[in-house]
């Protein structure tokens, strides 16, 4: 379970950062009130998984799916451009935490 409470704080990590680039510095209510929402549950979540997982193990997960979620992201609703040599390290990234969580024994 603890897996999965990780996923949902990655998740919810690409909520936030997303929202919070749609409230323009904070200015606009209603995605100020979003990206709030998501800091909570993202970090809720990233609290139960580190109850069940190493530190060492949950936060460079975490962390690597919320900069993979994001990259996505800005590409998708931002209309954010990354070059090729970008991706290869996307890729490298994604290889990373999957080779993390292959690895980890839990």
């Amino acid at each position: 379970m603890a897996w999965v409470d990780l996923l949902i704080a990655g998740l919810a990590e690409v909520w936030w950062a997303t929202t919070m680039k749609m409230s323009g510095g904070f200015t606009k209510f209603i995605f100020s009130f979003v990206s709030i929402g998501g800091m909570l549950v993202c970090f809720g979540f990233l609290i139960r998984a580190t109850m069940g997982l190493p530190l060492s193990i949950a936060y460079p997960v975490w962390t690597g799916i919320g900069a993979v979620g994001a990259i996505l992201a800005g590409i998708i609703l931002f209309n954010e451009h990354i070059s090729l040599l970008t991706w290869l390290f996307v890729i490298l990234l994604v290889i990373g935490i999957l080779g993390i969580k292959m690895t980890s024994g839990h």
